[in-house]
């Protein structure tokens, strides 16, 4: 049943994909001079309608939601209108498109290397033959493992001053909403994508697989931060991570940092790491399950004497020159 669901959806896909592509993007392609990148605007292509599909789901289906059961009203218009912008561009393609011109020549000459030494990569499929190379259970491993590596990849964020001089942009939020999941930093987002993906090398997954991979924990981390009273019950929520169990991450003074003590001041830490599944959170000890929606932000947005009334940026260029400000400890 599931290779029959599957496969009408390859066909169904796939013929949408190709009318798209041959009527809109190669004849763009073309006009530009690019002709020699024809092969890969097909995959480009490929991003674009995942992109759509999810814009068109968080429009008609979070955004009603948002309104039904909103944990606080919305007051910054301007802060939701720059999130939307981060999101158009990560989830039509373009960040994937310049990450293509970037990053696939360099992981094309890692892999070139590695094959002259010899190295083969470790598919999951080979793992258990016969049970791991059913698509179903594949593609959860896939899912399960790439989740592990973000949980790490999320942490270490936290841990080390300079990358979150950089993450920094994410929680900088102070009205969460379905729109806020794609407010990175690029720099952080070109050192996601390069780990991501040659991960993605060394365990063989398909591109269609990594396509889907990428968009089904898009689409939930685009839940994850609605603004959105919502949470799954006791069992829910120690299966798949709800909007209150992210929030709490978010929270100012808790989710991103170690509170203070009297021996320690308050320091780079916090809670609730997990992208798609809280499991790694009970695993490591990070999970904070608590049932209170707390604000969201940085503790030194705030006024004194809470905070310093630090400013991270009011638009999108403000907010990424401040983060390399940052990084380089000016000012």
């Amino acid at each position: 049943m599931w290779d029959a669901l599957t496969n009408w959806l390859n066909l169904w896909v796939g013929q949408i994909e190709a009318t798209v592509f041959q009527n809109v993007v190669l004849p763009v392609v073309y006009n530009l001079g690019f002709g020699g990148y024809a092969e890969d605007a097909f995959t480009g292509t490929e991003w674009l309608l995942v992109g759509l599909v999810q814009i068109a789901v968080m429009v008609l289906i979070l955004g009603p939601l948002e309104r039904l059961r909103p944990v606080e009203v919305v007051t910054d218009r301007a802060a939701i209108r720059t999130d939307i912008l981060y999101t158009l561009i990560h989830r039509l393609g373009l960040f994937r498109l310049a990450m293509f011109f970037l990053l696939a020549p360099l992981m094309d000459g890692i892999e070139g290397h590695l094959r002259l030494l010899g190295w083969q990569r470790v598919n999951v499929e080979d793992w258990w033959p016969g049970v791991t190379s059913i698509p179903l259970i594949s593609f959860s491993l896939y899912l399960a493992l790439f989740d592990l590596l973000d949980y790490w990849y999320h942490r270490l964020s936290h841990t080390y001053r300079w990358w979150w001089s950089l993450h920094a942009v994410h929680h900088s939020q102070r009205q969460m909403t379905l729109w806020s999941d794609n407010r990175n930093h690029l720099l952080d987002d070109i050192l996601r994508d390069f780990v991501f993906a040659a991960v993605a090398l060394a365990v063989g997954v398909e591109p269609s697989q990594y396509v889907l991979l990428v968009a089904l924990s898009q689409l939930l981390q685009s839940l994850q931060h609605a603004n959105l009273r919502l949470h799954f019950g006791w069992l829910g929520e120690r299966l798949l991570i709800s909007p209150r169990f992210h929030r709490t991450h978010h929270a100012v003074g808790l989710g991103h940092e170690k509170r203070a003590t009297a021996e320690k001041p308050a320091r780079l830490g916090g809670c609730n790491y997990g992208v798609i599944f809280p499991w790694w959170d009970m695993l490591f000890g990070t999970a904070d399950f608590t049932d209170v929606y707390h604000p969201t932000g940085i503790r030194d947005q705030m006024p004194p004497p809470a905070g310093r009334a630090r400013s991270y940026g009011d638009g999108f260029l403000s907010q990424q020159w401040l983060g390399i400000k940052r990084l380089l400890r000016l000012g």
